[in-house]
């Protein structure tokens, strides 16, 4: 991140009424302007994160996020540099029933319009960019997505340190920090399935999600770094038994293991190999990637693959 810009995250909230589309926009009272929902992270937030809640504070509506649509740059008054990520974001029924919003000094309203309506009604190109890039996702029938997360585990005491069989290496404070960083990030993709290695690093790094979402470990030695070494492990049946599924799920792995858990994913959905697994495989300790696959036909091909990493 630039060290003198300043970060937000928001999204394009969309839903479907009687078989139409709309998406949600913002009337701010201050600025007198209408706008996607989006706002500045705090502390310690990774931009997922900041987007759900954001979106949450300005419209009352909890969402959980769909694939990315970009970012946009612009200069605020001060001379600094504003960068906003967005996600796609759909509003269920159940989540519109519950919205707590009322107007209040920040947002005067709130409204749900037409593509068509929203591209003349919002007050910046920068949004309309956004909302273009939004459409490609409707142009494409990609809009309905679940995502599949490979994740690495935590920061672990090294293996030249430890006397013990390498499965039962716990993570260092700084694992278990990572550990705790990450929650909200996985939580705005809406996970709702864990997978992990049996090995206790793995595990241990995702307890607080499991804690924080009420769902158990599905621990099992088949993406597990000793099977790996020993030609033991099946990464090609657990990331089957996911696609097959439908359902978000997370997958917390091994560095060496996490190139044939992107492969895999690639081949299970129809995409074409290249590069970019390598560069969404190669993540640091606690960072985790969100491949996006279409819920309506999984072998289409991944619609899109994101990295996120923890500030710790």
């Amino acid at each position: 991140m630039t060290a003198l810009a300043v970060y937000a995250a928001g999204g394009v909230v969309w839903r479907l009424v009687d078989g139409k589309l709309r998406v949600l926009l913002i009337h701010r009272t201050k600025y007198r302007d209408i706008t996607l929902p989006k706002g500045k992270v705090d502390p310690g937030e990774m931009l997922a994160e900041t987007a759900v809640r954001e979106i949450h504070e300005e419209t009352g509506i909890r969402t959980v996020l769909g694939p990315p649509l970009g970012v946009s740059h612009y200069k605020l008054p001060s001379g600094r540099e504003k960068i906003v990520h967005y996600w796609s974001a759909e509003a269920t029924e159940a989540a519109i029933r519950e919205s707590s919003f009322v107007p209040n000094d920040e947002i005067a309203a709130i409204e749900w319009v037409g593509l068509k309506k929203a591209h003349a009604r919002l007050s910046y190109p920068v949004d309309i960019e956004i909302l273009e890039h939004f459409e490609r996702l409707v142009d494409d029938g990609v809009l309905h997505t679940f995502p599949v997360v490979a994740l690495r585990h935590g920061k672990a005491v090294p293996r030249d340190e430890w006397d013990g069989r390498d499965a039962l290496r716990p993570l260092l404070p700084r694992g278990k920090e990572q550990a705790k960083a990450i929650v909200g990030g996985l939580r705005a993709f809406g996970v709702r399935r864990i997978v992990s290695s049996d090995a206790v690093r793995c595990v241990k790094t995702v307890v607080p999600l499991s804690k924080a979402i009420g769902r158990r470990i599905d621990e099992t030695e088949l993406i597990s770094q000793d099977a790996w070494e020993d030609g033991a492990a099946d990464v090609r049946q657990v990331v089957g038994r996911r696609i097959r599924s439908g359902k978000p799920a997370v997958l917390c792995s091994h560095g060496p293991v996490l190139p044939e858990i992107l492969t895999e994913l690639a081949l299970a959905t129809g995409t074409m190999r290249g590069s970019y697994l390598a560069d969404a495989a190669a993540l640091e300790f606690g960072a985790f990637s969100v491949v996006h696959v279409s819920a309506t036909n999984p072998g289409s091909g991944i619609v899109a693959i994101e990295t996120h990493a923890p500030k710790i």
